[in-house]
Formats: structure tokens, sequence, C-alpha cells
């Protein structure tokens, strides 16, 4: 038992550091926004939200820390091609200085800074690049040595963070806003495929794959070289972060579900969180959230910064990691003065052909020992699930092909925008089929 409460006392900081690297902006606004649409259908939706935004990510976590805690080397499984530049490059970029870190930034204004300024102000473009450029300057400020990410993240922001959290969550029990409002669209008939589907948004598989990364150094940097020692304490981070995920999930869900009668219907998640966090709270629900948003926003985007320019280091060494980190933080504060609706829109089509891949390939590698890393296996489920994917990242581009769609409309599911689960499942059982007999 000793032993026991001595382990979880000595990396207890890791997994609250791999929680507030996770919890970004996208988990602060898509769980309100859920929990107002699904209505009376909450529960069903949540679990399905949570399969995606808590499930999914914990194993993730878990086959990095496996495979050595580097994406690449897990999908070099697939080919050195695939593995080494291509898919891992771009999971890097999509959840680095592309979209998900200048999506930190203009949320960091939209919700943090926006609402106390005038509507003349909101208009100008100002605002949000003085923004911009102070969030991105402490931003590179507590990346620039990533040894520190412990002390500086795991133990200083991650516990203020879970309290304005808790303030929020408490309140909205004690004093409900209302009850709850009728399920609308696909919450009314397939809630549960809904909720999984808007876990995607989180982003969250795919930060857990880069996560892994960050974690082993961080391990290293503190003396631990014990590869078993390492994999152990990761996955024991993984269940801390996923605890945490799955409280503020559950709670901010809450705060939506109940908000109809209070503030009425939104369609956008921001606006649900910053008027619930007025009604609950008066004006200082708004600081309360401020301090909230800002918080999320830079944990996520310190763990994002380091573990891009950990990565393109390694795959460019003679380019240091301090200049990928400069570069990679100009190019977010750039970005993110094109504004948040714009972030989000160029971002769901990559969003939703890399996601289902990340998915395919970390399940894979969790059941990786029961055909002894056959790539033909990785191979034949990653290509159909790929052309599945690509489809539904062209019609979210508006780039429609008839033919392609008649046919991709009879797979199950997918009006729920999962029809490459089938093909995934048909294409890794004929690849083991195909190692097997080989083997023979």
């Amino acid at each position: 038992m000793k032993n026991i409460l001595h382990f979880i006392k000595g990396n207890l900081a890791v997994g609250l550091l791999l929680f507030a690297l996770f919890l970004g902006a996208g988990n602060i606004i898509f769980p309100p926004l859920l929990g107002q649409q699904a209505g009376e259908n909450i529960t069903v939706a949540m679990i399905g939200f949570l399969i995606t935004g808590v499930g999914l990510p914990l194993l993730a976590i878990v086959a990095v820390a496996k495979a050595g805690g580097d994406l690449q080397l897990l999908a070099n499984r697939v080919s050195p091609a695939f593995g080494g530049v291509i898919f891992t490059s771009i999971v890097y970029l999509a959840i680095g200085p592309f979209f998900a870190v200048p999506r930190t930034g203009s949320v960091s204004y939209e919700i943090g800074i926006a609402p106390f300024l005038s509507e003349a102000m909101r208009d100008h473009w100002a605002p949000l690049f003085i923004t911009s450029i102070l969030f991105f300057t402490l931003i590179l400020y507590l990346s620039i040595n990533p040894s520190k990410l412990v002390d500086r993240v795991g133990k200083i922001l991650t516990p203020a963070l879970l309290f304005v959290i808790l303030l929020l969550a408490v309140k909205s029990f004690i004093s409900p806003m209302g009850e709850p409002g009728e399920a609308v669209g696909n919450y009314k008939v397939s809630p549960l495929a809904e909720g999984f589907v808007q876990g995607y948004l989180t982003m969250d598989v795919l930060s857990a794959l880069v996560f892994g990364i960050v974690i082993l150094q961080a391990l290293r940097d503190m003396g631990m070289k014990d590869t078993r020692k390492q994999v152990k304490t990761t996955i024991f981070a993984g269940v801390v972060a996923a605890i945490g995920l799955s409280f503020v999930y559950i709670s901010l869900g809450h705060i939506g579900n109940t908000s109809i009668t209070a503030i009425g219907i939104s369609d956008n998640g921001g606006n649900i969180i910053a008027k619930s966090a007025e009604v609950l709270f008066g004006s200082l629900g708004s600081i309360i959230l401020s301090a909230t948003i800002l918080l999320a926003c830079i944990s996520t985007a310190v763990g994002l910064l380091t573990a891009n320019a950990q990565f393109f280091h390694k795959l460019f060494p003679q380019i240091s990691y301090k200049t990928f980190l400069v570069v990679f933080t100009i190019f977010s504060a750039a970005i993110t003065n094109v504004g948040l609706s714009t972030i989000i829109s160029a971002s769901l089509p990559v969003l939703l052909i890399i996601y289902p891949l990340a998915m395919v390939l970390m399940v894979l590698s969790l059941a990786d020992h029961f055909f002894k890393g056959g790539q033909i296996v990785y191979i034949l489920a990653l290509v159909p699930t790929f052309l599945v994917s690509l489809y539904d990242g062209l019609k979210q581009m508006k780039v429609e092909i008839t033919p392609y769609e008649t046919i991709l409309k009879a797979l199950p599911m997918y009006e729920q925008n999962l029809g490459w689960l089938l093909p995934a499942i048909v294409g890794a059982v004929i690849g083991f089929i195909i190692h097997k007999l080989k083997n023979k």
C-alpha cells in the first residue's frame, strides 16, 4: 500500500501535466453545445462523446508509450514513408501551427478578451493582433525549456484551471439554470453515434499520439531511464488525464443541458458557456470563464508547440529545437489573426480525413502482438479507411463525386460519418488472414 501511495504521489504531477496538455479550447467549447443539443438524451450522447474524447485518447497514450513514445515509430509499422514523413508530419502540423495552436490563441481572444471590449473595438483588427502577440510571447517563454514543463504546467496551471472549472460545475449543480430541452438533429435518432462523432472535434486522439514524446521527455528529465517504468508512469498519467477530462466534460455538458431556459438556444458552445457563467456568477462569471479559457489554451499551446518542435528537430537535426519553436510560434500567431471561424472551417476537412486513420492505426497497434506486426494488416485496414474518410473531407470542401458517393452511401453508418468503420474492420480481417497464410 505504501509503495502504491508513493508511486501515485511521485507521478501525479506528470498526470496533471498530461491533463493540462489535453484540456484546450475545443474541450471547453464542445461539451456545452452537446449538452444543449442532446436535451433529454444527454446521458447516451455523453457516453459517445466520452468514448472518443476520453477512452480512445487514453488507449492512444498507451499505444504510443508502448511504441517508445513516438508517433513516427508507431506509424512506421505501415511503411517508413508513411510513418516517417507523410502521416506523422500531417498530424503534427494539423494539431500544431496550422490549426490547433492558432485556435487556442483565437479562442483566448474570443472568450477571454472580447467580452470585455466595446462593440466598436471587437470589430477592429488591433485587439486580436495585440492579444496574439502577448499570448504567443508567453507561450514561447513557457516552451523554450521543455524540462520545466512539469513544474510550470503540471504543478501551477492545472490546479488553477481545475479550480475555476470546479466553481462553475458546483454552482451549476447547486443552482441549476433550468430543465433540459428537447434533443435536436441527430441527437434525436442516434445520440450515441452523434456524441461519438462530436468527440472528433476535441482532436484528443491526434493530440494523444503527439503528447507521448512530451511525457517521456519530461520523465527522462526527471531522471527516469528505465523503459518499463516510463511506460507504466505514462499509462498512469493517461488514467489521471482521463479522470480529469471526464469530470470537465460531464460538468460542462450539464451546464449546457440546463441552460436553455436562462440563455436560450445557441449554435456556439463558446456563447453557451460564456452566457451561462454570467447567469451563474454575474459579472464575476465572465472573469472566471476568462481565466478558465486562458489557462486551458496556454496549457494546450505549450504542449503542442513543444511536441512539434521536438519532432521536426528530430526529422531535420541540422535545425535546432529553438529555431523550430520560434518559427512555429510566429506562424501560429499569424494564423490566429484570420479569426476563429476561418480556422475551424479550414481545419474540418483535414480532420475528417486523418482522424479515422489515426484511430485505426492506434487500435491496430494495441492488437499488434496478435499478428506480430504484419504490415499487410495495417495496409489493408488503412487504405479503405482513407478512401472513405478522404471523401468525407472532400464533401466538407463542397467537392462531390456522385458515383463515388452512391457507393459509399451503401456503407453502414455512412450518414453518421462512421462509414469508414466497416471497411477498416473487413480490411484488417483480410490482412490478418493473408498474413497467417503467408507465414504458413
